[in-house]
């Protein structure tokens, strides 16, 4: 099954007293306050008022600490804190759901033992180092085809729509940087890093490996690789979320020194259905 074409778009919304960034994104019925000034109670009035319009079954703030009493007096709930996010200040991920099924975690209590288990995973002193025959590198435009064909032919469905070239190509312009590994000359592991210029922050995601090349251990290698090109950039607020149910994943970010943030509840379309996923940061000033 292809992964499908999921649509969404980014607007912008000015009121009397606000201006806020909002990311439409109905292929996971949800809707993002990417960004806001001004009155943060009408921005979030005016944002759940679109969604109930729009359908969607969650809204998603970043919140400031200034505005967080303000965010659960109108009916968000905390789910976790990205660290440094804004600049070096906290952001706090907030959720208002307006379905119970949507806030309803199937799976919550197996997620907690998963993240009981990765903490007791041993972090390595040494780097992950890679085979003979292995290539690591950053990824260039040139690359944006068969980097669609790898995350096409892993999944199925997934937030982003990773299997068009043509997206790839325009993430990379605005500033995501791509690392992959390559095995005669075909790429079969790769991971991201979404550059924030703004407010100086970077998520790690699009991490896949081609299922017979897993395991070498490549997402340590891959992550650490985007981490030192961040850290040229003068980028040290890194943050990716991980699947609740995955151990490995997980794990992977404890090892390489990443602390958990909070959990947000049937966040996006992956795989075969809503997963919640937890929230891992890192401080890369601290070397």
């Amino acid at each position: 099954m292809p992964v499908q074409k999921l649509p969404f778009f980014t607007q912008m919304e000015t009121g009397d007293c606000y201006t806020m960034e909002l990311y439409h994104d109905h292929a996971n019925q949800r809707l993002r306050m990417d960004d806001y000034r001004g009155n943060i109670k009408k921005a979030i009035d005016r944002a759940l008022a679109i969604a109930k319009e729009q359908g969607f079954t969650k809204v998603i703030l970043k919140a400031r600490n200034e505005d967080l009493s303000a965010a659960l007096g109108q009916g968000f709930m905390l789910e976790g804190i990205l660290s440094k996010y804004f600049k070096g200040n906290d952001a706090y991920c907030m959720a208002f759901y307006l379905t119970d099924e949507r806030r309803t975690s199937d799976f919550w209590v197996k997620e907690d033992m998963v993240i009981q288990d990765v903490t007791t995973v041993p972090r390595p002193i040494a780097s992950q180092q890679i085979p003979d025959g292995y290539i690591l590198r950053s990824a260039t435009e040139k690359d944006a085809q068969e980097l669609a064909k790898l995350y096409g032919a892993i999944f199925e469905t997934y937030p982003t729509p990773m299997n068009d070239e043509r997206y790839i190509k325009k993430v990379m312009e605005e500033g995501t940087i791509f690392s992959v590994i390559e095995y005669e000359g075909t790429i079969v592991s790769a991971a991201s890093a979404e550059v924030n210029g703004m407010y100086h922050n970077a998520e790690i995601t699009d991490c896949a490996t081609i299922p017979q090349h897993r395991k070498h251990g490549f997402m340590k290698v891959l992550i650490s690789a985007l981490e030192q090109e961040l850290y040229r950039k003068n980028i040290y607020c890194s943050y990716s979320l991980a699947r609740s149910l995955s151990m490995g994943m997980n794990a992977v970010f404890h090892q390489l020194g990443y602390e958990y943030g909070g959990r947000l509840t049937k966040n996006c379309n992956i795989w075969d259905k809503y997963e919640d996923m937890n929230i891992w940061g890192k401080d890369l000033s601290l070397k």
